[in-house]
Protein backbone atom coordinates (compact mmCIF):
# COMPACT_ATOMS: atom_id res chain seq x y z
CA UNK A 1 0.00 0.00 0.00
CA UNK A 2 0.97 3.59 -0.48
CA UNK A 3 2.38 5.47 2.46
CA UNK A 4 1.34 8.94 3.51
CA UNK A 5 2.58 11.92 1.48
CA UNK A 6 4.67 13.24 4.35
CA UNK A 7 6.38 12.04 7.49
CA UNK A 8 3.75 12.46 10.21
CA UNK A 9 6.22 12.78 13.05
CA UNK A 10 6.49 9.08 13.89
CA UNK A 11 2.98 8.90 15.33
CA UNK A 12 1.56 6.94 12.43
CA UNK A 13 4.15 4.25 11.61
CA UNK A 14 2.84 1.74 9.08
CA UNK A 15 5.29 -1.04 9.91
CA UNK A 16 3.67 -3.74 12.03
CA UNK A 17 0.41 -1.81 12.38
CA UNK A 18 -2.87 -3.76 12.32
CA UNK A 19 -4.78 -0.57 11.52
CA UNK A 20 -5.08 1.21 8.16
CA UNK A 21 -6.70 4.56 7.45
CA UNK A 22 -7.72 5.45 3.92
CA UNK A 23 -7.47 9.22 4.07
CA UNK A 24 -8.10 12.14 1.73
CA UNK A 25 -5.03 14.35 2.29
CA UNK A 26 -6.97 17.58 1.89
CA UNK A 27 -10.48 16.86 3.20
CA UNK A 28 -11.41 18.05 6.67
CA UNK A 29 -13.27 14.82 7.58
CA UNK A 30 -10.13 12.75 7.09
CA UNK A 31 -8.16 15.41 8.94
CA UNK A 32 -10.38 15.11 12.03
CA UNK A 33 -9.81 11.34 12.15
CA UNK A 34 -6.04 11.82 11.82
CA UNK A 35 -6.22 14.25 14.74
CA UNK A 36 -7.88 11.63 16.94
CA UNK A 37 -5.31 9.01 15.95
CA UNK A 38 -2.49 11.43 16.76
CA UNK A 39 -4.10 12.44 20.06
CA UNK A 40 -4.26 8.75 21.03
CA UNK A 41 -0.76 7.96 19.70
CA UNK A 42 -2.14 5.07 17.64
CA UNK A 43 0.10 3.19 15.22
CA UNK A 44 -1.61 3.23 11.82
CA UNK A 45 -0.79 2.99 8.14
CA UNK A 46 -2.06 6.00 6.20
CA UNK A 47 -3.13 5.35 2.61
CA UNK A 48 -3.84 8.57 0.73
CA UNK A 49 -6.91 8.59 -1.51
CA UNK A 50 -7.55 11.51 -3.84
CA UNK A 51 -11.17 12.53 -4.55
CA UNK A 52 -12.56 10.72 -7.55
CA UNK A 53 -9.92 8.02 -7.41
CA UNK A 54 -11.34 4.51 -7.52
CA UNK A 55 -9.31 2.15 -5.34
CA UNK A 56 -10.25 -1.49 -5.57
CA UNK A 57 -9.17 -2.33 -2.02
CA UNK A 58 -11.24 0.57 -0.65
CA UNK A 59 -14.36 -0.37 -2.62
CA UNK A 60 -14.13 -3.89 -1.19
CA UNK A 61 -14.47 -2.68 2.41
CA UNK A 62 -16.64 0.44 1.98
CA UNK A 63 -19.66 0.33 -0.34
CA UNK A 64 -19.33 4.10 -0.88
CA UNK A 65 -15.60 3.96 -1.64
CA UNK A 66 -15.17 7.09 0.47
CA UNK A 67 -12.49 8.47 2.74
CA UNK A 68 -11.99 8.35 5.63
CA UNK A 69 -12.29 4.60 6.01
CA UNK A 70 -10.63 2.76 8.88
CA UNK A 71 -9.59 -0.89 8.80
CA UNK A 72 -8.89 -2.46 12.19
CA UNK A 73 -8.10 -6.11 11.55
CA UNK A 74 -11.41 -7.55 10.23
CA UNK A 75 -13.45 -4.46 11.07
CA UNK A 76 -14.03 -1.72 8.48
CA UNK A 77 -15.57 1.61 9.48
CA UNK A 78 -16.55 4.66 7.47
CA UNK A 79 -18.17 8.00 8.30
CA UNK A 80 -15.78 10.13 10.28
CA UNK A 81 -17.82 10.53 13.48
CA UNK A 82 -18.35 6.78 13.78
CA UNK A 83 -14.60 6.26 13.36
CA UNK A 84 -13.78 8.96 15.91
CA UNK A 85 -16.07 7.55 18.60
CA UNK A 86 -14.83 4.02 17.92
CA UNK A 87 -11.23 5.15 18.39
CA UNK A 88 -12.13 6.95 21.61
CA UNK A 89 -13.67 3.76 23.00
CA UNK A 90 -10.99 1.45 21.59
CA UNK A 91 -8.16 3.60 23.00
CA UNK A 92 -9.65 5.21 26.14
CA UNK A 93 -6.61 7.30 27.12
CA UNK A 94 -6.68 10.21 26.84
CA UNK A 95 -10.50 10.34 26.82
CA UNK A 96 -11.95 12.66 24.18
CA UNK A 97 -15.53 12.57 25.43
CA UNK A 98 -16.42 13.63 28.99
CA UNK A 99 -17.80 11.15 31.50
CA UNK A 100 -20.63 13.52 32.46
CA UNK A 101 -23.67 12.50 30.32
CA UNK A 102 -25.11 16.01 29.88
CA UNK A 103 -21.86 17.49 28.60
CA UNK A 104 -21.27 14.42 26.45
CA UNK A 105 -24.71 14.92 24.86
CA UNK A 106 -24.03 18.64 24.27
CA UNK A 107 -20.75 17.81 22.55
CA UNK A 108 -22.45 15.25 20.31
CA UNK A 109 -25.14 17.80 19.42
CA UNK A 110 -22.50 20.35 18.44
CA UNK A 111 -20.71 17.74 16.33
CA UNK A 112 -24.03 17.02 14.62
CA UNK A 113 -24.53 20.74 13.99
CA UNK A 114 -21.07 21.01 12.45
CA UNK A 115 -21.81 18.05 10.17
CA UNK A 116 -25.18 19.50 9.14
CA UNK A 117 -24.29 23.19 8.84
CA UNK A 118 -20.53 23.52 8.33
CA UNK A 119 -19.33 20.42 6.53
CA UNK A 120 -21.52 20.67 3.39
CA UNK A 121 -20.48 24.31 2.92
CA UNK A 122 -16.80 23.45 3.37
CA UNK A 123 -17.00 20.68 0.77
CA UNK A 124 -18.93 22.89 -1.67
CA UNK A 125 -16.40 25.71 -1.33
CA UNK A 126 -13.44 23.32 -1.54
CA UNK A 127 -14.64 21.91 -4.85
CA UNK A 128 -15.49 25.37 -6.22
CA UNK A 129 -17.48 23.88 -9.10
CA UNK A 130 -20.95 25.20 -8.19
CA UNK A 131 -22.42 28.39 -9.62
CA UNK A 132 -21.27 31.65 -8.05
CA UNK A 133 -24.53 32.46 -6.17
CA UNK A 134 -24.49 28.99 -4.58
CA UNK A 135 -20.87 29.40 -3.49
CA UNK A 136 -21.54 32.88 -2.13
CA UNK A 137 -24.49 31.61 -0.08
CA UNK A 138 -22.44 28.69 1.25
CA UNK A 139 -19.65 31.07 2.31
CA UNK A 140 -22.12 33.45 3.96
CA UNK A 141 -23.90 30.67 5.84
CA UNK A 142 -20.64 29.11 7.04
CA UNK A 143 -19.25 32.47 8.15
CA UNK A 144 -22.42 33.33 10.10
CA UNK A 145 -22.60 29.91 11.71
CA UNK A 146 -18.98 30.13 12.87
CA UNK A 147 -19.57 33.63 14.26
CA UNK A 148 -22.58 32.32 16.22
CA UNK A 149 -20.26 30.02 18.21
CA UNK A 150 -18.26 32.91 19.70
CA UNK A 151 -20.01 32.60 23.12
CA UNK A 152 -19.04 28.91 23.22
CA UNK A 153 -15.38 29.73 22.52
CA UNK A 154 -15.23 32.64 24.95
CA UNK A 155 -16.52 30.63 27.91
CA UNK A 156 -13.97 27.76 27.97
CA UNK A 157 -10.46 26.83 26.85
CA UNK A 158 -12.00 24.56 24.21
CA UNK A 159 -15.44 24.13 22.64
CA UNK A 160 -17.95 23.59 25.48
CA UNK A 161 -15.24 22.36 27.84
CA UNK A 162 -11.92 23.18 29.45
CA UNK A 163 -10.68 19.82 28.15
CA UNK A 164 -9.87 18.97 24.53
CA UNK A 165 -12.62 16.74 23.08
CA UNK A 166 -13.85 15.20 19.83
CA UNK A 167 -15.72 18.38 18.93
CA UNK A 168 -12.39 20.24 18.79
CA UNK A 169 -11.18 17.61 16.32
CA UNK A 170 -14.18 18.59 14.16
CA UNK A 171 -13.81 22.35 14.55
CA UNK A 172 -10.04 22.81 14.18
CA UNK A 173 -9.65 21.40 10.62
CA UNK A 174 -12.41 23.73 9.39
CA UNK A 175 -10.99 26.84 11.08
CA UNK A 176 -7.57 25.94 9.62
CA UNK A 177 -9.10 26.04 6.12
CA UNK A 178 -10.88 29.41 6.31
CA UNK A 179 -8.25 31.37 4.39
CA UNK A 180 -8.08 28.67 1.72
CA UNK A 181 -11.89 28.93 1.43
CA UNK A 182 -11.65 32.75 1.15
CA UNK A 183 -13.70 33.24 4.31
CA UNK A 184 -12.72 36.19 6.47
CA UNK A 185 -14.09 36.65 9.97
CA UNK A 186 -14.66 40.13 11.41
CA UNK A 187 -11.64 41.48 13.34
CA UNK A 188 -13.50 41.31 16.66
CA UNK A 189 -14.39 37.67 16.06
CA UNK A 190 -10.82 36.84 15.02
CA UNK A 191 -9.55 38.32 18.29
CA UNK A 192 -12.00 36.22 20.29
CA UNK A 193 -11.09 33.06 18.38
CA UNK A 194 -7.34 33.66 18.50
CA UNK A 195 -6.65 32.15 21.96
CA UNK A 196 -8.60 29.05 20.95
CA UNK A 197 -7.01 28.59 17.52
CA UNK A 198 -3.55 29.26 18.92
CA UNK A 199 -4.14 26.69 21.68
CA UNK A 200 -5.41 24.00 19.27
CA UNK A 201 -3.06 24.62 16.34
CA UNK A 202 -0.05 24.34 18.66
CA UNK A 203 -1.09 20.90 19.93
CA UNK A 204 1.24 18.11 18.88
CA UNK A 205 -1.70 16.09 17.59
CA UNK A 206 -2.78 18.89 15.26
CA UNK A 207 0.69 19.52 13.87
CA UNK A 208 1.36 15.79 13.42
CA UNK A 209 -1.96 15.26 11.65
CA UNK A 210 -1.30 17.81 8.89
CA UNK A 211 -0.50 16.60 5.38
CA UNK A 212 1.64 18.60 2.96
CA UNK A 213 -1.49 19.84 1.20
CA UNK A 214 -3.05 20.92 4.49
CA UNK A 215 0.11 22.74 5.54
CA UNK A 216 -0.35 24.96 2.49
CA UNK A 217 -3.86 25.90 3.67
CA UNK A 218 -2.68 27.14 7.06
CA UNK A 219 -3.71 30.46 8.47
Amino acid sequence: MESSDRDLGGQFPGSGSSMTLFSDPQDHASHRVRMVLAEKGVSVEIVNVDPGEVREELAEINPYGSAPTLMDRELSLYQSRIIMEYLDERFPHPPLLPAYPVLRAKIRLLMHRIDRDWSPAVRLLSRGTAKKPILEKAAKDLRESIISTVPVVAEHDFFLSDEFTLVDCCVAPILWRLDALSISLPPRVKRLFHPYTNRVFQRDSFRISLTERELEMGI
